[in-house]
Formats: structure tokens, sequence, C-alpha cells
């Protein structure tokens, strides 16, 4: 499936009762990068949980690629095109590497897990080994190329950098600079590592309360900016 556009008008949504994120607007070209910056708590992992439809939707439009998907259920919107990488990676611990990329391939061929290996080399030294028994920026690469492997339009990545060492990072961040150099897929990026989210960003959202509090370019981006929604130090 080739890099979709993301329409999202009006987003209304929450967990039960409580609403987290209102009247949410912003769109994305095929092809786009978006970073989503903002402190703890203030609703950007709820974003990327609701456009996989993880929330109570209240109110809004959501479309990928022109077609509205906000009632749809999660396992139809990732047939749409959505592809997600939630915080804390949920990979399948008691199976292989290769096990679990095989769940990723949505009816494509076996043979198609040598995508993942290639993008991340780590993986394929470690095929045979169980969930269980990688490290914590291996699982990473996994819970990512799992995703990658059913080649969604939008990829969906929750902090994928926290807790992993720098060169872990650097790796992953790198793979994502290749995936969006393709234009294989638009990428939305929730990111503590400002300075990461940054570099690999063409345009940047913060979140603040629930609310979309600034957008615009990643170039410009500046340290006010920063300190105001995100905390002083935050650009390193």
């Amino acid at each position: 499936m080739p890099a979709l556009p993301l329409e999202v008008e009006g987003l209304t949504a929450g967990y039960g009762p409580t609403v987290i994120l209102e009247d949410v607007s912003f769109s994305v070209p095929a092809g786009g990068r978006v970073a989503i910056l903002g402190r703890n708590g203030m609703g950007k992992t709820t974003l990327l949980a609701t456009l996989m439809g993880l929330t109570r939707h209240r109110g809004g439009r959501l479309r990928v690629g022109g077609e509205a998907l906000e009632t749809l259920l999660t396992s139809r919107r990732a047939l749409k095109g959505l592809g997600y990488v939630p915080q804390g990676r949920d990979i399948f611990r008691s199976l292989s590497v290769e096990e679990n990329l095989r769940v990723g391939l949505k009816g494509r061929e076996r043979g198609a897990v040598e995508e993942a290996y290639a993008l991340f080399p780590r993986l394929a030294e470690r095929r045979r080994n169980l969930g269980s028994q990688l490290s914590g920026g291996e699982q990473q690469m996994l819970a990512t190329a799992r995703a990658i492997l059913g080649r969604p339009g939008v990829l969906l990545l929750d902090e994928p950098l926290e807790g992993l060492a720098p060169i872990i990072c650097e790796e992953l961040m790198a793979a994502f600079g290749r995936l969006a150099a393709g234009e294989e897929m638009t990428i939305l990026l929730v990111e503590q590592r400002v300075d990461s989210a940054l570099a690999f960003a063409d345009t940047v959202l913060i979140l603040e309360r629930g609310r979309l509090a600034w957008s615009g370019g990643a170039q410009d981006f500046d340290p006010a900016l920063a300190e105001r929604f995100i905390g002083v130090g935050a650009l390193h």
C-alpha cells in the first residue's frame, strides 16, 4: 500500500465518561513526517489510540486516503491502511522473532519477512530467539518491523525510543528516516526525545491538555516553544 494522507477534523475522544482530546484538527499529506510533542499526560498517546479506534469516539471526523474511519473497528482500520506500534511494544514474548514477524504479514508470502531483516539486521541474527529473550531495543525493532510488514499507508509510533540506549535510538531513527525518504508511508511519531523528533519530522504538533496548542514546520520550532509546552531543557 502506498503512503496515504491523513485528515483529522474536530476530533474529540476519551475513555469512558472522561474526555481527553477536544476538537483536535490537523492534516498530513501522503508521505508526511509528523512529530507529536507535549508534556506527559497531555493526550499524545490517546491521540494515536483514538486514530486506531481504541478509545471512545465522541465527535469529529477521521479520513485516511479519503475514506472515513471514525465508525470502524480497529481491525478494519488496520485493513484500511493504519499501522500502530504502541508504547510498551506488545510483542508476543512466547513466540520467536520470525513467528512474531509472520503475524504482521497480513496474507503476504512468508518470504516477505526478509524485508524486516534488511531494515533491522539485528533481528536476522536473532530470528530464532523468543521475544522474551530480546533486549528492549530489539523488542522495539521487532514491534516496528511487524507493523511495517503489513505495509500500512500510515504508521503510528508511540514513544519508540523510550528507555533505549543512544546507539539503538540512532538505528531506529535511521530506519524511520529510510521509510519516510522512500515515501513508503506517512509517519506520526510521539516522542519525548525532542531533538530526535525534530530531526526526523517535517511537521510538528504540540498537545496541551488534550488540545492542539501549536502546529507548524519543524524548522519553525524554537526553544521558547519547548520551554513553554514541554519543559525547560527539552532541547539539548
